[in-house]
């Protein structure tokens, strides 16, 4: 088997809030805006708005009414600590970097070397407007 994530759908506090920042960050990742999917599934009880790449498919959604005022926080038992995107260089992060402070992302740590990783962990480390923390980096191995 090899371990291959096919979709991820991450629960946001204000649907349409984050839809206007990840209109801006996942093409910054080489997804199409122009297959964004909108869908309402009443059985659930969420709103959600998936973004479609070949290789992954990336899905934001609604709270459920009874937590729609509860805030977001990383360190909440099953909550999503952050999410890691990896690139081919350098570069890319530098330049991933660059776009995020043009989307108005909350940088937490500019692109540095990380070698409490090891030597060569490259990464950006930033939050989207709803406080849900992202990576992006390349690791030379």
């Amino acid at each position: 088997m090899i371990p291959v994530i096919d979709h991820i759908q991450i629960t946001v506090k204000d649907l349409s809030i984050a839809e206007d920042f990840y209109d801006k960050f996942l093409p910054i990742l080489g997804f199409d805006i122009k297959n964004k999917v909108n869908a309402f599934i009443e059985e659930h009880d969420f709103h959600v708005i998936e973004y479609s790449h070949d290789l992954l498919a990336f899905a934001i959604t609604s709270p459920r009414e009874a937590f729609k005022n509860n805030n977001i926080n990383r360190r909440k038992p099953g909550a999503l600590h952050h999410l890691a995107f990896k690139v081919n260089s350098r570069k890319e992060v530098d330049n991933a970097y660059q776009q995020l402070l043009k989307i108005g992302a909350n940088i937490v740590l500019e692109p540095q070397i990380h070698p409490e990783y090891n030597e060569n962990y490259y990464a950006v480390y930033f939050k989207d407007n709803q406080n849900i923390k992202y990576e992006i980096l390349y690791n030379e191995k």
